[in-house]
């Protein structure tokens, strides 16, 4: 197999420094263990970012996924160290990872954990006016 999993998030640099925008990276097909059971959890993950001076790079972003497959961890626990581990590697103005869990003994979680860069600030949202 040419790729393996694995926990090495690789960046580059921010081609657009000077600006804030956002990142939003879908990720429909994340699977980790149920820590008590063994069996397999699903989710689809949503990474939105306001890059600093690194963005990351996307393959090994999915390795870093996949990396997940075989290993028990409790939703709020694996949602909230992705997050640490994506906001070490790259410094983000601004980041927050979404999960969303399949359902589990008639129960569906949603995880939302967030990194905010120290003295950033949110720019105001612009709202154009809608054309007909």
């Amino acid at each position: 197999m040419p790729a393996a999993p694995n926990r090495d998030l690789e960046t580059f640099d921010n081609p657009a420094p000077e600006r804030d925008y956002t990142i939003r990276i879908d990720i429909p097909e994340f699977t980790c263990l149920c820590p008590k059971t063994g069996q397999p959890d699903f989710a689809e993950l949503r990474l939105e970012y306001v890059p600093d001076r690194l963005c990351l790079e996307l393959k090994s972003l999915k390795l870093y996924i996949w990396s997940y497959r075989d290993e028990g961890a409790f939703h709020e626990a694996v949602t909230n160290r992705m997050l640490a581990d994506f906001a070490a590697a790259t410094e983000p103005r601004f980041m927050r990872l979404t999960a969303e869990f399949n359902v589990r003994g008639g129960l569906y979680t949603s995880v939302v954990a967030e990194h905010r860069k120290p003295g950033w600030l949110s720019p105001e949202p612009v709202h154009l006016p809608e054309v007909r």
